[in-house]
């Protein structure tokens, strides 16, 4: 996973508290990791984990990027 700002190496903890939005996006595909309470998995690990296939993950993929473009 190839994410802007190399953000697939953040903690999903800190990537949602800072990106409420990649949250909804990662609920949408039933990864529920935003609530976790223990939060140190990697984005990029917390994606690949669930197994959702190489399409889904390229469309996650592309999904935050946009948002990412989207800030400026």
């Amino acid at each position: 996973m190839n994410l802007n700002n190399n953000l697939g190496e953040e903690q999903i903890q800190n990537v949602v508290r800072e990106h409420p939005r990649i949250g909804e996006i990662l609920n949408r595909y039933e990864i529920g990791c935003v609530g976790c309470g223990v939060g140190i998995c990697l984005l990029k690990d917390v994606v690949s984990i669930h197994a959702l296939g190489d399409e889904a993950e390229a469309q996650i993929e592309k999904e935050i990027n946009s948002y990412l473009d989207s800030l400026g």
